[in-house]
C-alpha cells in the first residue's frame, strides 16, 4: 500500500490553515435546525467528580455550545465515591438521553469501568465496550436492517470530519474504502483518542503508522484492503522512516514538552493536532505542509452535540 499525492495539490502554494470553527460550522447548524424542527430539545447529563480544572473548563464549554444550539444541559457534580450510583440512576431515567463524563475519575481501569457503566443507549462519547468492540471490528450498525449507525468517540469522529472537509478522503472509492492509498502517522495511542482513531482510519483502507513512548504498530487491513477489519501488525520502521512516507501526520501528545520534528515530514504533507497542548511548531509546520489544522475542539463538541441528537432519534424509535 504505497503513498499517493492527495487530491489538494498545494506544494507550491502557502501553506493553508484550517479553523476547526469553520469545519463545525455546518454540523453545529445541522443540529440547531434539527433541533428548531423537534417536538423536544435533548437532555445532555455531564457528570463532574473531580477537581480538575481542565475538566471544569470543558464542562463550561459543553454548556456554553448546548446552549448555543438549543440543547439542554445539566452538569451534576458528585463526590467520585457516588459516580456510578449516579450513572445508574440517569440511565434510567427517560428524560436523559445522553450521558457524559468529565475524566479522570479515578485514573486507569477503574475509568475505564466507569466507561461502561453508562447505558450504550445513552453514551453520547461512544466509549463503552459495545461501542469499542464494534468500532475495532469494524461493525458500523447497531441493527441488522442497518438503520442505526454506531456511535464513535467524539475527537476521533473529529479528526475523521476534518480529514473529510479537506479532501483526504476521496469520495470515488466505494464507502469503507476511501482512504485506500493513504498513508497516516498518529503519534499518539491512548484508548480514548489515539487508538480509535488509527482503528477507523485504518478500517476506511488508510495504512497507519501508531506511536507511543513504548514504540510504533502498524493499523491496516492488509495489502490490497483484502482484509475485512484493520488488523494490527508489528513494524520495524522508524518514526523517522513512518513521518517520510506520511500524507498526513495527527499529533495529540498530552506534554507541553514535546514537539513534533517537522524537518522529517515530507513536502506537501497535513498536519493535525488535537493535543490541547501545542505538539507542531506553527511556523515550522509552514515551511513544510499544504494544510495544517492545529486544534480541533470546536469539532468535538459538534461531534457529540451529533451523537446525541442521533440517540434521542434510537430511543423514540424504540418507545414508539
Amino acid at each position: 500500500m504505497g503513498s499517493s499525492s492527495l487530491p489538494l495539490n498545494s506544494i507550491a502554494m502557502a501553506c493553508q490553515v484550517v479553523n476547526a470553527a469553520k469545519v463545525a460550522t455546518a454540523f453545529i447548524n445541522e443540529v440547531r435546525a434539527a433541533i428548531d424542527a423537534s417536538a423536544a430539545s435533548p437532555l445532555l447529563v455531564g457528570f463532574l467528580a473531580n477537581d480538575d480544572p481542565a475538566a471544569r473548563k470543558y464542562a463550561e464549554w459543553t454548556a456554553r455550545t448546548c446552549q448555543e444550539t438549543g440543547i439542554r444541559f445539566e452538569l451534576r457534580e458528585c463526590p467520585r465515591t457516588e459516580l456510578e450510583d449516579r450513572i445508574v440512576d440517569a440511565n434510567e431515567d427517560p428524560a436523559v438521553n445522553g450521558i457524559m463524563v468529565y475524566y479522570p475519575v479515578f485514573g486507569g481501569p477503574q475509568d475505564q469501568y466507569i466507561q461502561n457503566t453508562i447505558s450504550f443507549s445513552k453514551d453520547v462519547e461512544g466509549l463503552c465496550h459495545k461501542y469499542r468492540y464494534n468500532m475495532y471490528h469494524n461493525i458500523r450498525f447497531l441493527d441488522k436492517a442497518e438503520t442505526q449507525k454506531c456511535i464513535i468517540p467524539c475527537t476521533p469522529l473529529a479528526v475523521v470530519k476534518i480529514l473529510e472537509f479537506i479532501g483526504v478522503y476521496n469520495s470515488i472509492l466505494p464507502y469503507g474504502n476511501r482512504l485506500h492509498g493513504r498513508v497516516i502517522t498518529i503519534v499518539n495511542r491512548s484508548e480514548v483518542v489515539g487508538r480509535p482513531l488509527a482503528c477507523l482510519l485504518a478500517n476506511d483502507g488508510a495504512k497507519v503508522f501508531s506511536v507511543d513512548e513504548f514504540g510504533i504498530m502498524e493499523f491496516h487491513r492488509g495489502e490490497g484492503i483484502k482484509l475485512k477489519k484493520h488488523e494490527v501488525f508489528e513494524t520495524k520502521v522508524t518514526l523517522a522512516e513512518a513521518l517520510a512516507k506520511s500524507d498526513v501526520v495527527i499529533t495529540g501528545v498530552p506534554s507541553p514538552n514535546y514537539k513534533l520534528d517537522t524537518s522529517l515530514l515530507k513536502d506537501g504533507v497535513i498536519a493535525i493536532n488535537f493535543s490541547t497542548f501545542k505538539n507542531i511548531d506553527h511556523d515550522a509546520i509552514k515551511e513544510k505542509a499544504s494544510i495544517f489544522v492545529p486544534s480541533i475542539g470546536k469539532v468535538t463538541v459538534a461531534m457529540l452535540e451529533r451523537n446525541l441528537l442521533r440517540l434521542q432519534a434510537y430511543q423514540a424509535s424504540q418507545s414508539a
